[in-house]
């Protein structure tokens, strides 16, 4: 059975806004319903465990909703105590609050890139590819370096009104790191896949993204 972790964040101040982050659970619950369809068995995991800050869900939705009641949402293993071993597929679900604790988690990296070494699946939907700015290999080279990849844009971004707030602009760091950034027009569905690298743009990609996984795992 094809088993696949989804990683949230667990960081839950937006900045200097007064505000509270955390994860956007579409951007979870869809690929664990995609994953699930397909057979596969999903776990979660978040930076320090237990039950991760929301930020952004639909009450209204199914998928959620069951997601949130059947997933295990309220006890996750945090990320330095999950063997990587036997997992074919990381998915970092975004959320602004990922932006703080993905790109420097020793942890994270170590579970991606134990998965990728391996002939796994390295997936990231709307700010979960925070997670692959610093991201390297054990060979020291970047994981995205000369890849293509999609993620939150510059200008949606600044359409949430969160340019100055957020520690980096993701589509700038995605560059610097050596990845061709590539988008689309805001709020729209968009996913790359560059060999075993998948990666979507917005919340709108993120079913998208797991069908991608899905598709590339045969």
């Amino acid at each position: 059975m094809t088993r696949a972790l989804i990683a949230l964040t667990s960081h839950s101040d937006l900045g200097a806004t007064g505000r509270k982050t955390g994860y956007y659970v579409g951007e979870a619950a869809e690929p664990w319903e995609v994953f699930r369809a397909a057979g596969y068995d999903v776990d979660l995991v978040s930076v320090a465990g237990g039950e991760p800050p929301v930020d952004g869900r639909d009450t209204d939705d199914r998928t959620q909703n069951d997601f949130l009641a059947t997933a295990g949402v309220t006890d996750t293993p945090k990320a330095a105590d999950v063997d990587p071993a036997g997992y074919d597929v990381i998915v970092f679900a975004g959320g602004h609050g990922t932006m703080w604790d993905f790109p420097d988690d020793p942890d994270l990296a170590r579970i991606a890139r134990a998965v990728y070494e391996r002939g796994g699946v390295v997936a990231a939907v709307c700010h979960g590819p925070s997670a692959l700015v610093n991201l390297t290999l054990s060979d020291g080279s970047r994981l995205i370096a000369g890849k293509r990849v999609a993620g939150f844009t510059n200008d949606e971004e600044a359409a949430v009104g969160l340019t100055d707030e957020v520690p980096f602009l993701l589509a700038d760091k995605l560059t610097e790191a050596g990845a061709q950034h590539v988008p689309a027009p805001n709020f729209t569905e968009h996913v790359v896949v560059d060999g075993r690298l998948v990666t979507g743009q917005n919340p709108q990609s993120a079913r998208a993204l797991a069908e991608a996984v899905v598709k590339l795992r045969g």
